[in-house]
């Protein structure tokens, strides 16, 4: 009895087994190879039954005999076994290769990350370095901007200082020097009368000299608050101060209606006085004849002082805003070469920028810019002749 329990007991695992293979049909999608062994495993289990000698006796009425069938029963499962087991290694081997491949490609994945990996270090390292410079290179340029802001703040107070100072022994050289020129003039040799010509005409123009290199240094320390400024009150104040010379050039001054801008007066009057004044200067042989317009450019008002004049060569239109830089002899054109600086300045002091567009020989128009403010107005056109 308890060999016949064993043999059920084998036989029973051996159902089982087949019917586990069974499933993994669809696990795996072979159905031929696990069919074949479950096939095997359900012959195993009916030689275990046929084993035993009641079922042989029900079966073929006869006890099972060693021998023949047993050995037919073996060999037939064996080649059940060995059929399953063919079909199946084409799937180890499949699977083998899919894992050389994903091995290789993990492999693969990893050298490239390192790479990456590497080449970001390097790239996070040159960036870094390239930070630090960056940051020396903009603090040694907030360094020398500070220098710079406090060499001409320094350079600006020594102009004014010294041109104020140098005022009142210059009156009196000046006034002496005029003062020997009357007296003695004709009394003394020519060479003499020559030299206190000499000596006055010095004296006037280091005056001159002083004068805009103190107008030239008040533009930075001396300058008022901005505040709305009506232009074509700037244009006529402008005008009067150069009445003289319109007069003696008989020029032609005209504007077109003009802004009310955020300014200092008396600097705006300065402006437009030394760019007419400029356009008077530099006249050709017709009469002046002078025109400012202006007009709304994006966030500036853009004005344009335009003349009949000389011109300028291209290749000196950037050098006459250089303090004084003259393009001609003082005997032909006189002046100390500070206005069109001053000019630069006062611009440059409210936010904008001047330049000069001139064809030599055809005039010039001189262009500088303010920023614009809400509320703008416009005046009225106004024309204005002297004879």
């Amino acid at each position: 009895m308890e060999v016949t329990f064993l043999i059920v007991i084998s036989a029973l695992v051996q159902l089982i087994a087949a019917f586990f293979a069974l499933r993994l049909i669809k696990a795996t999608g072979l159905s031929r190879a696990w069919v074949l062994i479950a096939a095997a495993l359900c012959v195993m289990a009916l030689r275990r039954f046929l084993a035993i000698e009641m079922v042989s006796l029900w079966l073929f009425g006869v006890a099972p005999a060693p021998g023949l069938l047993d050995e037919t029963l073996v060999l037939a499962t064996s080649l059940l076994m060995l059929a399953g087991v063919l079909s199946i290694s084409p799937l180890f081997f499949t699977i083998k290769q899919a894992a050389e491949v994903l091995q290789r490609s993990k492999d693969e994945l990893e050298m490239l990350v390192r790479q990456r990996t590497e080449e970001l270090r390097e790239a996070n390292a040159r960036l870094a370095v390239e930070l630090d410079e960056r940051r020396q290179a903009e603090y040694r340029l907030a360094q020398y901007a500070e220098e710079l802001k406090r060499s001409n703040a320094e350079l600006e107070q020594f102009a004014y200082v010294a041109s104020h100072d140098l005022q009142e022994p210059l009156r009196m050289v000046a006034s002496f020097t005029q003062l020997l020129a009357k007296r003695y003039r004709g009394k003394l040799d020519q060479d003499a009368d020559e030299f206190i010509n000499f000596a006055v005409d010095g004296a006037n123009r280091m005056q001159a000299l002083i004068n805009d290199l103190l107008a030239f240094s008040r533009v930075a320390t001396r300058g008022q608050p901005f505040t709305p400024t009506d232009c074509n009150a700037v244009f006529d104040q402008a005008l009067a101060n150069l009445t003289a010379a319109l007069e003696e050039n008989q020029a032609v001054v005209t504007h077109d209606p003009l802004p009310t801008v955020e300014a200092d007066g008396r600097q705006l009057v300065q402006l437009f006085q030394n760019l007419i004044g400029n356009a008077l200067k530099f006249r050709g042989l017709d009469p002046p004849r002078v025109h400012l317009w202006a007009e709304p450019r994006d966030r500036d008002w853009v004005f344009a002082v335009s003349d009949n004049g000389i011109g300028i060569p291209k290749e000196h239109q950037e050098r006459i805003f250089t303090i004084f830089q003259r393009l001609h002899r003082r005997s032909d054109f006189p002046g100390t070469g500070l206005g069109l600086a001053l000019c630069k300045k006062i611009v440059e002091r409210h936010g904008g920028r001047i330049w000069v567009e001139s064809e030599l020989g055809q005039g010039s128009t001189f262009y500088f810019t303010i920023p614009r403010r809400e509320g703008t107005e416009h005046g009225e056109p106004t024309e204005l002749q002297d004879h």
